[in-house]
């Protein structure tokens, strides 16, 4: 009675599924559906946000399509999953995106500095012309960063701030009159750099800490609340052109929760927002964080669905990327190593026994092997008090993470979140200590201990957010000024790298289960590429985008045969945005 009750089940089952009728077909396409390596269909049915099936345009269109059905030709094109970056400062650079000059993607130094110049003459008195983050000199063809006379020649009547990755600031003469700095301005752990006369050149380092830098962008121009979400809308569309469509947001210094999260809340709510975006909570006072996380921990409801739109767009994860200030593991390869402060297990402590009692999830930044070490003692101490046992926590970066620690978080059921900062900074660390035999971060290692590994950028203030760029360096292991960094043995092949970048980032926000792959019951999200990714030589990888972006079963972004498709974006604003008249990434 019962294996009869069962079989009838199961047909009922699949009778009920074959009725259904799909709102989107995409068929004639190459589909990855990342569910094993090699497996590809011809056309995909999704229907209220959730992918029906995939297979053969015959049989898709035969078992799916009705009158009302949405019909995609994808022209034999390529067809993946949402990329999903599992660390970038998405939120923040979404509050700032329209009040920034980007230099993401251009090759030369004269154009970068024609492009400040040219901001500079739209740009209204006592308005901060910005450049933050995204370049390096290697990606110029001069190979060298602009000199504080050339951006003074550039913009010398408004005030001008340029970041350079973790480590350097240019401050142009007007900036430092707006803010009234000196000789006697100091910041601790930062170095304001003098002339021998005494007089600030406009050139700033951190040292210990990156404070100079970061106060000094606070103090910067500010979009209002309308500009604000106009640059959020503006930057998640941003994301969509290269096919993203999940970012996992880590947070940052200067991010204040919940104040800085409302901009993107509220366009959630209102079902405007085109990127899902799990996100971690960041305690911003020092020697305060164990309170911040004992109220959050009463008062967020963890993975509480609040994006109207779409299910898990916006939701809260747990706590990270840094727990306290003490453990803040400063990476900047202008510089030797930090030692962590002795305070840090003292301090780290209490937060994690807090976190892991309270079963919230947590990440953690950690760039160097010698932070980890002692980082992962505090977490077995906690773990033998109170077992571990299945929560979800994970390094961020763990660029010289040691085969032992590998070993340690494996046994404590962690991850790691890898990122492309050495595609920038390979130079920098090889001046440092030498040209590595390894690959930094190890992720064939990783991924050979079954250790999940979810790929991102860190996007905006150090790299930038275009993932192609990313996948190019797993399939090369080169920096962006083409040094082979890592040993060629090391480096990945396509389907391990997407994999990273779909299911494996899904692993972050524990959302593995429900996107990544394009298999019956999963989210229904996807890119139709501009090139094949499968078949490109590892160079011209760099220069994919997508041409059709779904979310949720919707297109998002459309272009070249696809944009009349394209939905409507606000016009730009404010008028002097640079996003208006150069947009983000540079093409060319």
């Amino acid at each position: 009675m019962n294996k009869l009750f069962f079989t009838l089940l199961i047909l009922y089952s699949f009778s009920v599924n074959a009725q259904q009728k799909a709102d989107l077909i995409i068929y004639h396409a190459k589909i990855a559906t990342m569910n094993k390596q090699g497996e590809f269909a011809e056309a995909i049915a999704i229907k209220d946000g959730i992918i029906l099936a995939t297979g053969t345009t015959k049989h898709i269109r035969s078992a799916y399509e009705d009158a009302k059905t949405n019909i995609i030709d994808a022209g034999n094109k390529t067809v993946i999953p949402g990329l999903n970056d599992s660390h970038m400062h998405v939120i923040r650079e979404g509050l700032n995106y329209n009040a920034e000059l980007r230099w993401d993607g251009v090759t030369s130094l004269k154009r970068a500095l024609q492009m400040l110049k040219e901001q500079a003459a739209r740009t209204p008195p006592g308005v901060w012309i910005k450049v933050v983050g995204g370049w390096n000199e290697f990606q110029f063809e001069e190979k060298r960063q602009p000199t504080i006379e050339e951006i003074n020649e550039a913009v010398p009547d408004k005030p001008v701030f340029i970041t350079y990755l973790y480590g350097k600031a240019f401050l142009n003469k007007k900036g430092i009159e707006t803010l009234g700095y000196t000789k006697d301005t100091k910041y601790e752990g930062s170095l304001l750099e003098t002339d021998k006369n005494g007089k600030l050149t406009g050139i700033m380092y951190a040292k210990q800490t990156p404070k100079a830098i970061y106060t000094t962008l606070a103090l910067t121009t500010r979009l209002t609340e309308e500009e604000r979400k106009n640059s959020t809308l503006n930057f998640d569309r941003e994301l969509n052109r290269f096919g993203i469509t999940s970012v996992v947001d880590a947070a940052g210094g200067g991010q204040n929760f919940p104040s800085d999260y409302s901009t993107s809340l509220t366009l959630a709510q209102e079902g405007k927002l085109t990127v899902r975006k799990a996100y971690y909570l960041f305690a911003q006072q020092k020697g305060k964080e164990f309170q911040d996380y004992e109220k959050w921990i009463g008062d967020v409801k963890l993975k509480k669905n609040e994006l109207m739109m779409v299910p898990n767009g916006y939701i809260p994860e747990g706590a990270g990327e840094n727990l306290v200030a003490s453990a803040a593991d400063f990476e900047n390869f202008l510089e030797p190593r930090i030692v962590l402060s002795d305070s840090m297990e003292t301090d780290l402590e209490p937060i994690i026994r807090l976190l892991v009692k309270n079963r919230w999830a947590f990440r953690l930044h950690a760039t160097y092997g010698e932070s980890i070490d002692r980082m992962l003692t505090v977490f077995e101490k906690v773990n033998k008090e109170i077992p571990f046992n299945g929560l979800h926590w994970f390094f961020d970066h763990a660029e010289t993470i040691t085969d032992s620690e590998l070993a340690r978080v494996k046994a404590l059921g962690g991850g790691i979140a890898v990122q492309f900062r050495m595609y920038f900074q390979g130079e920098l660390y090889q001046k440092l200590y030498g040209q590595p035999t390894t690959q930094l971060p190890p992720i064939k290692k990783m991924l050979a201990m079954s250790i999940p590994v979810g790929m991102g950028t860190d996007a905006t203030r150090i790299s930038t957010y275009n993932p192609w760029m990313a996948l190019h360096w797993l399939l090369t292991g080169k920096t962006i000024g083409g040094m082979q960094f890592w040993p060629k043995d090391q480096v990945l092949d396509k389907y391990t790298a997407l994999q990273l970048y779909t299911s494996g980032s899904a692993w972050c926000s524990e959302e593995e289960q429900e996107k990544g792959k394009l298999i019956s019951g999963m989210y229904a999200d996807l890119c139709i590429l501009s090139d094949d990714y499968f078949s490109l030589p590892p160079d011209k990888i760099r220069g994919i985008e997508s041409i059709l972006t779904v979310l949720n079963g919707h297109v998002v972004y459309a272009a070249g045969p696809y944009k009349t498709l394209n939905p409507p974006v606000p016009e730009t604003i404010p008028e002097w945005s640079p996003v208006k008249y150069y947009g983000g990434y540079q093409k060319n």
